[in-house]
């Protein structure tokens, strides 16, 4: 295996140090922005008559139809991810490999629920919801259908730029003369040199699914956010309370998987010549059947 070494003197290792050092600065810049909302919403849910309390959260902890909303998006969010993957990867190999002209279609196609307002989309969607609650049942899981098409332009541009980022046609005709299947190429060679974009667009749609709330109320469906306007009716205290918890639980899930993205994307990605040679080393294990 072909390998380099990088000095920590070079420009390229200043060039990540002075990166690094302006997203810490920036971050920091930013931090009061983001943070003083959130203590807010601690102080307005632990506030009481006689000092501080925490029965807004202690009823969060005793209240389980916020563990049902909590284990229904997180549901939505899986299917949902699967289904974008399953639609887009696929989808998009192909256009890069043999349909390039219509690679704009395609791109406008994925691009167009962010130009269409949720209220319309719904308008629009609702008699197909009639047939598939006829045919699948009133499950809220069936909004993975109409989450998938929302997460669409998002997704797109992650893994579209992924696709862009290595010598695809390299790999598949590699893969191809040393007798590997299409679903090979893809499953064996494509997706692991595309683990970052992969998981690029599966956080965007994590995040999209966790605080999505028009499409779900006005389908009659529940989840996570659904659950929250309904508890704000009753206490504003509680749906603070769990407003927050719900904020600190999608980051700290986010965080943690963009995290694992992360590190089973290191040195993944094929760089200049040395990473190309070792991605097609790759396709020669896939398409023979050795491990690589």
């Amino acid at each position: 295996m072909v390998g380099r070494t990088v000095s920590a003197g070079t420009p390229a290792v200043a060039q990540r140090r002075r990166t690094a050092l302006v997203r810490w600065v920036v971050l920091l810049f930013f931090a009061p922005f983001f943070l003083l909302p959130l203590f807010a919403m601690l102080e307005f849910s632990t506030r009481g008559t006689k000092g501080r309390t925490f029965e807004a959260w202690r009823a969060i902890v005793a209240n389980s139809e916020v563990f049902h909303a909590v284990v229904i998006s997180l549901e939505q969010a899986v299917l949902t991810v699967l289904l974008m993957l399953v639609m887009l990867v696929p989808t998009v190999v192909w256009v890069h490999l043999r349909l390039p002209r219509l690679k704009r279609v395609v791109e406008f196609l994925c691009l167009l629920p962010l130009t269409i307002p949720a209220i319309v989309i719904v308008v629009g969607i609702a008699p197909v919801y009639a047939w598939v609650n006829y045919f699948l049942g009133s499950s809220p899981l069936t909004l993975t259908f109409a989450y998938a098409i929302l997460v669409l332009p998002y997704a797109y541009r992650a893994i579209d730029a992924g696709v862009g980022a290595i010598d695809l046609t390299t790999l598949a005709e590699a893969a191809r003369s040393l007798g590997a299947s299409w679903t090979t190429v893809l499953l064996r060679v494509v997706v692991p040199n595309l683990r970052g974009a992969l998981a690029s667009a599966s956080f965007l749609a994590v995040a999209l699914v966790l605080g999505e709330f028009t499409l779900a109320s006005l389908l009659n469906f529940e989840n996570l956010q659904v659950r929250i306007e309904l508890l704000g009716k009753r206490s504003a205290d509680i749906s603070v309370a769990v407003s927050l918890a719900a904020i600190l639980f999608a980051f700290v899930l986010l965080l943690a998987f963009s995290a694992v993205g992360r590190r089973r994307s290191g040195g993944a990605e094929p760089e200049d010549a040395v990473g190309t040679a070792g991605a097609m080393g790759t396709a020669g294990a896939a398409a023979t059947g050795n491990p690589a």
